[in-house]
């Protein structure tokens, strides 16, 4: 049997308990045609990038399957028909992977967020260059030698 990953798109309207049982229908299709799903991992309800079918918003689900292109096939029939799923996609892979996906770790929206406040810290404190520290030292020599010149010129 292959490998698949398929990740779909629910309509905002549907509560998470029906999102759940939607993912509960299209694993018992699958399971009668002969195949099984592994891993599934809701990503919640996420603004989409662009409107579908007047919704700005849908449940993303994925799952990771093991089935024939034939039990595959009957599950996006049955999507195509269901007007609760906006968007579905199917990919064959090689192998699946256990880890969560990127969509699942927690941390990614903080580690961006300090990593930018983190960049604006360091500028401000980051070593400047050689050049530049010549430049501040030219600076802070002239008016030295300016005062050196006043006193020699009024002796």
């Amino acid at each position: 049997m292959a490998l698949y990953e398929h990740t779909f798109l629910a309509r905002q309207d549907i509560s998470g308990q029906q999102a759940e049982a939607l993912v509960e229908q299209y694993k018992t299709v699958l399971e009668e045609n002969g195949g099984k799903v592994g891993k599934v991992e809701n990503w919640g309800l996420r603004t989409a990038t662009y409107r579908i079918n007047k919704n700005r918003k849908a449940h993303y689900l994925h799952m990771n399957v093991d089935a024939p292109a034939a039990a595959v096939a009957e599950m996006e029939r049955q999507m195509r028909i269901n007007d609760d799923i906006l968007r579905y996609l199917t990919i064959r892979v090689e192998e699946h992977n256990e880890e969560p996906s990127e969509m699942m770790k927690k941390g990614d929206r903080d580690d961006r967020r300090g990593g930018r406040d983190d960049r604006n810290s360091n500028r401000s404190a980051a070593p400047s260059s050689p050049k530049a520290e010549a430049t501040k030292e030219k600076v802070d020599e002239a008016p030295a030698s300016e005062e050196k010149s006043k006193d020699d010129g009024e002796e």
